[in-house]
């Protein structure tokens, strides 16, 4: 606090800064207009310029805060441009050509109305007003939180410049006087725009344009004294001014001040005499003769005051002042005046101060009630501007300004350096060249062809590289020439185009005028092609910059409050002047290079030194001994020059979070110029300090050497020494500012951003770190300009205006103050030895790696802060440029700081409820994530097993790791060391999730043996519920995981799991996959399980059924619900089912029958898969598989009837199907084995099917025929005669049962032929074809008839009495009655009628 006490004491009086406003990128936009008034005109002025502030330019809460306009006119040329240091603004500049017109230099006068802004414009032939609406009135808002707005010139395209009542012609009398160029301009109290211009006859006259919105005419008033009223006021005046010069009180300067309703024009004449006049009265209020302020004067009475100037100040407090320039050959006089009225409407001049100047030409003055600011020409074209403060300074010493030189004449290319490299990079340095120098040099280099315009950075430099190449090609006559020669021409040409770029540089430098901001106290110089700003030095750049004259009669108290310290430091500042002086290029270059090839500047320094005691020819160590001398307390007074230049704070500037920088201060100096301009200042301040460190470190050496003669005893030595290991990390602080100074950023794509986004969202950095993506660099930026505009400035406002009583509405701006301000705190944010680390981060959140990575190797050796962020942040940039184990190996060393450094603790800030594992560990967490989702998993696993030692006592971290390590290896397909992590996790949580991804994964990439053969030690049945669970939740078919399972069990030679397994998965599939795929897949699972069962000791070859249905208990599964929402009761368990080899070999026998039947035909597949034996044998016969049929009935036991009624169906449909049925019989009847292939003759279908069915009932027996029955009974349902061997073959074996069949069926011509010839057979004749081995006789067994059937049977003959055969029947001497006897021939012979109906005759 003191420190800054002192420095804001000596900033009252210090020189300035010049600093270039000039923007990088294309220039601006500037929109074309024109107008032609008049016919051709003569005459052409010289070029002027001008400038305009607003009046509440200094409130924060102003919409028109920092914004200023400026303009240039060049011939018949006027380039207006509205500036703001806040925010950028667009449409800001115009060009107005009026043609045939010259225009007056100063002839461009703003005038400013509530809703209003009013440009009034004076040509040598015009006048002009243009009416644009007022800033305030186009935002209304107080608040401007946008980066971006309209200018005030937005709408210039609807301004109407043809309308007559916006511009005039000068009339020809009173004319518009030939040799005065003075004009004035303002407007009345009713918006009436007047124009005072020097008559051509003398004196003044006002031209009166009528308010914009009003039609009015336009008048014109002489401003003339009488004769007599001149003669009295004027006196005598020699003829050689009024007859050589034109009239004596014609005026070279006007200007005007307003007041309520009148206004006091003051005309500066060529007689040297001030006169004052009154616009209202037309009255000249007041005649001064400034001679008399002139101390030798004679000269001066006979020549005509041409080059005169007269300026005007207004301060509410202190009243009006006038400022006039007298200029004399060879020296020029300032005098300063306040306006003092008396009662009666008198005024005379208050003579405040007279200033005398030695400098030639004067361009421009400003002034303020306190000071005057002065830009001249002097004899060698040079720029000077200088300030005094005429209210303080007795001595009348002025103020230096220092101006920004001309980039260097040439450019000196060593042995080492690439021509073209070296040029392009003085041609592009940050604030060398400006676009439009090189735009104009490209333009003639190129031999002019097209116009180039808007060119960015990098196009411009290829551009340019490309121009001087193709000249020097096409000078090159010779094929081949040596290196050496090859270079010099690259130098001819290179140096050529420099020249040109240096002719326009100075050509756009030349400075114009002064624009002084009366509200902030800004200063601007207005040059040809750009604006700069003038800014207050710093105290120890002021004394090492100020030419010597000056530092001697510097006052010494301004500097210290004790005047012998500052005495000392005054002396040690010219020491070091001396050597600085004395160095040459080559000696600077030993430090330059020794920063950047981070050798020790201590060695540098101590070798510039031998240089120069070598080289000295002109004494100046003499001369540095002998100031030595004078400095009473060298150690002290090199102390406190390099406290003042320290800028390593204890704290870090609190990091006060820039969201609670109050809304209207959000884009304060926010804009591309102010931000330009504060880190052009920064440079600035970095450059001169890096020449004062390496000045004191020479010195510094000097005092070693010269030891005791200066020093004194050995204490004072070391502490010598001290300083100079505190001069050299200065130097270095200072090397680097200046680098990043003039370092550019790199465009980013927008791609590149949104990831480098979602990076530091995963190290959640991206509420202080990141840039957002959209944002768009117009012009290239460094990457201190980026730093500031995105992160310092925000921290500098808040911690600038952070005083909580302050009211924004009463706090007023000043520009000194505050660009000094905000330096002073800009530079301890990039100051590499500060715990702060925000630039750092910002180059990181704006994806400037390259500049990164060099900022952090200019800092590694010497700056011991923030190690482990650097080495965090260098990892950074590895990673983006694809070098991850050097990554690693940063972020490795990085560890070691967490805890200790504020960058690192931020990136390990615990999130709400995480559980807190040490801050390394933390740390560690951080880089695995960010690792994983750039997607480098051999980085993952090396530094988790790293972490994992740093985790020995925390299990829940040690699991985290090792998940993470498994999770890792798997994705890269190292299958062992995955399955190697998961044993050595702790937590058995984790460990089953692991294992549960394993076995999927590795599924899903067909690794199945790696799978099957790890030993899962007491992990075996955890890994057998994954892989079932996983079995019977998949689809079958496209996962084997039965497969894989059956395998492991394999393996284990557990092979009764193995066998449950494969039934499991043969069940599933006949229920599941209704195809012939799926049933191709159940036999072969059935036989695998088969397979297991064998190779087991029969007593233990059985398994257990496993549970019917895809209903498994799976853990997490949703309840089942009934239809209307109500869960369905769980089914209790069923008993137990064993299977033995025998069952299975039955399934197994099922499954293939299936497959055959799906074979023969593919749609009965989507049935057969789970059906039973009974329904498979009704889909079998249906499909006319009957051999297939019959060998699963005899399997499973069960009946042949439905083979055989299905066989005599088929055989009824073929006898009286079509040709189509024939055709498609062969298929089936192929698919069964006939006994006997009958050769004879032609056999159709239809008989192949008989003689099927007829082989069938041969070879399959049955308790009482049971299958001829069913035959028969079968084609008599549907109305088929039986077929005669089908009768026969039934004869004999049941002719009882063939008899009640055609009774069933109404067959009664049958049944008595039937039971005519069982009668004849019983009596012997025929009896073979019934199976009647003995006929009735006496002493054979007895025989049987079957007595109710036919009984039945003459019943149904005497109902239908019409019947040939009932009487055939009942008259037959065969038929016996029954219930008597009947002898015939034969009276030994028994009949027994038979009691049974199921039996026959016997």
């Amino acid at each position: 606090g003191a420190r800054e006490g002192k420095m804001a004491a000596a900033l009252a009086e210090r020189s300035c800064l010049e600093l270039s406003g000039a923007e990088r990128g294309p220039r601006r936009r500037v929109r074309e207009l024109a107008l032609s008034p008049v016919g051709p005109g003569a005459g052409r002025y010289a070029d002027s310029a001008g400038g305009f502030c607003y009046q509440e330019s200094a409130q924060l809460v102003s919409v028109t805060r920092n914004r200023f306009i400026h303009w240039t006119t060049s011939g018949d040329t006027l380039e207006l441009v509205e500036e703001s240091l806040d925010i950028n603004l667009l449409n800001n500049a115009i060009r107005l050509k009026i043609q045939n017109c010259s225009l007056l230099p100063g002839g461009v006068h703003v005038c400013e109305t509530q809703n209003l802004i009013v440009i009034l414009i004076v040509t040598n032939q015009t006048v002009h007003r243009l009416v644009l609406p007022h800033p305030a009135r186009m935002y209304r808002s107080e608040l401007i939180t946008e980066g971006q707005m309209q200018s005030v010139f937005t709408d210039i395209g609807k301004v109407n410049f043809r309308d007559p009542s916006n511009y005039h012609m000068i009339p020809s009398i009173p004319g518009l006087a030939s040799n005065s160029t003075a004009s004035a301009a303002w407007l009345s109290s009713d918006g009436e725009a007047l124009f005072a211009l020097p008559s051509a006859s003398g004196g003044i006259f006002v031209l009166k344009l009528p308010p914009h919105d009003v039609h009015g005419i336009v008048s014109v008033v002489e401003l003339k004294q009488s004769s007599v009223m001149q003669r009295l006021l004027t006196g005598w005046m020699p003829t050689a001014i009024r007859g050589d010069q034109g009239p004596s009180d014609l005026p070279v300067s006007l200007s005007v001040h307003c007041l309520e309703h009148d206004a006091f024009l003051f005309a500066l004449c060529q007689d040297h005499k001030l006169r004052m006049w009154s616009y209202k009265d037309q009255m000249c209020l007041m005649v001064a003769d400034l001679l008399e302020f002139v101390p030798v004067n004679k000269d001066l009475r006979l020549a005509a005051g041409t080059g005169h100037r007269l300026r005007l100040a207004y301060s509410q407090s202190l009243g009006l002042y006038l400022g006039v320039y007298m200029h004399a050959p060879k020296r020029g006089q300032f005098c300063v005046f306040q306006l003092v009225s008396t009662e009666s409407n008198r005024y005379s001049l208050d003579h405040i101060s007279s200033l005398f100047t030695s400098q030639e030409t004067l361009v421009d003055f400003a002034l303020t009630p306190a000071e005057i600011w002065a830009l001249w020409h002097d004899d060698e074209n040079q720029t000077v501007v200088k300030y005094i403060n005429f209210e303080q300074n007795i001595a009348g010493q002025w103020n230096q300004v220092f101006v920004q030189p001309l980039p260097e004449e040439e450019v000196n290319i060593r042995d080492d350096q690439d021509p073209r490299e070296t040029y392009l990079e003085s041609l592009f340095m940050p604030g060398q060249f400006t676009n439009a120098a090189l735009l104009k040099a490209l333009q003639i280099f190129s031999r002019g062809g097209e116009r180039i315009v808007d060119l960015t950075w990098d196009e411009l430099k290829k551009e340019v590289t490309l121009a001087v190449e193709n000249e020097l090609q096409g000078s090159v006559t010779e094929y081949e020439f040596s290196q050496e020669e090859f270079r010099q021409l690259q130098v001819e040409f290179w140096s050529k185009f420099y020249a040109c770029c240096l002719q326009y540089q100075e050509a756009l430098s030349r400075p114009l005028a002064l624009h002084l901001n009366p509200y902030t106290n800004m200063v601007c110089l207005l040059k040809k092609g750009f604006l700069s700003f003038l800014v207050p030095c710093s105290l120890v750049d002021h004394l090492y910059l100020l030419p010597d004259e000056h530092l001697l009669t510097e006052d010494d108290s301004t500097i210290f409050d004790d005047l012998e310290m500052s005495r000392d430091v005054v002396c040690l500042v010219q020491c070091l002047r001396l050597i600085g002086e004395s160095i040459s290029m080559e000696m600077a270059f030993i430090m330059e290079m020794a920063c950047s090839r981070l050798q020790p500047p201590e060695k540098a320094a101590e070798q510039i030194l031998e240089d120069l005691i070598a080289n000295d020819t002109e004494n100046v160590m003499e001369d540095i001994h002998s100031k030595l001398q004078e400095i009473r307390n060298p150690i002290h007074a090199i102390g406190v020059l390099i406290r003042e230049m320290d800028y390593e704070t204890e704290l870090e500037m609190e990091r006060a979070q820039p969201h609670n920088v109050r809304m209207n201060l959000s884009q304060l100096y926010g804009s591309g110029t102010a931000v330009t301009v504060v880190c052009r200042g920064v440079c600035k301040m970095a450059t001169t300090r890096f020449l004062i460190c390496r000045d004191l470190l020479i010195l510094q050496q000097l005092l070693l050497r010269l030891g005791d003669m200066i020093l004194g005893g050995g204490q004072l030595f070391q502490s010598q020494q001290d300083l100079l290991h505190r001069t050299s990390p200065l130097l270095l602080s200072y090397y680097l500012i200046r680098w990043a100074s003039q370092c550019l950023a790199s465009d980013v794509p927008v791609d590149t951003l949104e990831s480098n986004l979602q990076h530091l969202s995963v190290l959640e950095l991206t509420d202080t770190t990141a840039l957002t993506p959209h944002k768009l660099v117009s012009s290239p930026q460094t990457i201190v300009e980026l730093f500031f505009q995105e992160v310092a400035r925000k921290h500098i406002i808040s911690h600038l205006f952070s005083q909580p009583n302050t009211s924004l509405s009463e706090t007023s701006l000043n520009w000194p103050h505050l660009i000094t301000a905000i330096a002073a705190d800009l530079l301890p944010l990039l100051w590499p030895s500060n715990p702060g680390f925000l630039f750092p981060e910002c180059l990181m959140g704006s994806c400037q790696y390259t500049q990164l990575q060099e900022y952090i190797r200019l800092l590694q050796p010497w700056c011991h802060v923030n190690v482990g962020s650097c080495r965090f942040l260098m990892g950074r940039c590895y990673l983006v440029m694809g070098e991850g184990h050097k990554a690693l190996d940063c972020f490795c060393q990085a560890a070691s700081e967490v805890g200790k450094e504020e960058f690192l603790d931020r990136l390990i800030r615990a999130e709400d409820g995480e559980m807190a594992s040490t801050p390394r560990l933390q740390y560690y967490d951080k880089v695995l994530r960010l690792l994983d989702i750039i997607g480098l998993p051999e980085l993952v696993i090396q530094l988790a097993t790293l972490a994992i030692t740093e985790a020995a006592d925390d299990w829940r971290s040690q699991a985290t790791l090792r998940t993470c390590i498994f999770k890792h290896h798997l994705d890269l397909g190292h299958n062992s060391q995955a399955y190697e992590a998961l044993t050595q996790n702790p937590d058995s949580s984790r460990q089953l999730d692991c294992l549960r991804q394993l076995v999927v994964v590795l599924c899903e990439r067909s690794q199945l043996q790696d799978l099957v053969e790890f030993p899962y030690v007491n992990l075996h049945n955890e890994v057998v519920g994954i892989i079932e669970s996983r079995a019977r939740a998949v689809d079958l078919m496209t996962h084997n995981y039965y497969e894989l399972l059956y395998a492991f069990h394999i393996y284990r030679h557990n092979y009764r799991k193995a066998g449950t397994v494969m039934f499991e998965y043969g069940m599933r599939l006949g229920r599941e996959v209704r195809t012939l795929r799926g049933l191709q897949k159940q036999g072969n699972c059935y036989l695998a399980a088969i397979n297991c069962l064998r190779l087991i000791r029969p007593e233990y070859a059985w398994i257990v059924q496993p549970a019917s249905g895809a209903v498994y208990e799976r853990p997490g599964a949703s309840p089942k619900r009934s239809h209307d929402g109500e869960c369905t009761a769980v089914p209790s368990k069923s008993l137990i089912e064993i299977l033995e080899l025998e069952d299975l070999e039955k399934e197994c026998m099922l499954a293939r029958i299936r497959l055959t039947l799906a074979q023969h035909d593919p749609s009965t597949a989507a049935v057969a898969g789970s059906s039973s034996p009974e329904e498979m044998v009704a889909l079998l016969v249906q499909a006319g598989l009957f051999d297939t049929a019959v060998s699963l009935c005899q399997t499973f036991k069960l009946p042949l009837t439905p083979v055989f009624e299905g066989l005599a169906f088929k055989c009824i449909k073929l006898q009286f199907g079509g040709e189509v049925a024939q055709a498609e019989a062969w298929d089936w009847l192929a698919a069964n084995q006939l006994s006997s292939v009958i050769t004879t003759k032609e056999s159709s279908a239809t008989d192949e099917a008989w003689r099927l069915l007829s082989s069938y009932l041969d070879r399959y027996k049955s308790q009482n025929h049971l299958y001829h029955h069913s035959v028969i009974n079968k084609l008599l349902s549907h109305g088929v005669p039986l077929p005669n061997w089908l009768i026969n073959s039934y004869k004999k074996v049941d002719a009882a049962e063939l008899l009640r069949l055609y009774l069933n069926y109404a067959l009664l011509e049958e049944a008595v032929d039937l039971v005519l010839e069982y009668v004849d057979a019983l009596l012997g004749k025929g009896h073979e074809h019934f199976g009647i081995e003995h006929p009735l006789s006496a002493i054979a067994p007895m025989v049987w008839l079957p007595y109710s059937a036919i009984d039945q049977l003459l019943q149904a003959l005497g109902e239908n009495t019409t019947n040939h055969h009932s009487f055939v029947v009942s008259t037959s001497p065969r038929c016996c009655h029954p219930g008597g006897s009947a002898r015939g021939d034969g009276s030994n012979t028994k009949v027994h009628w038979g009691e049974r109906e199921q039996v026959g005759a016997r």
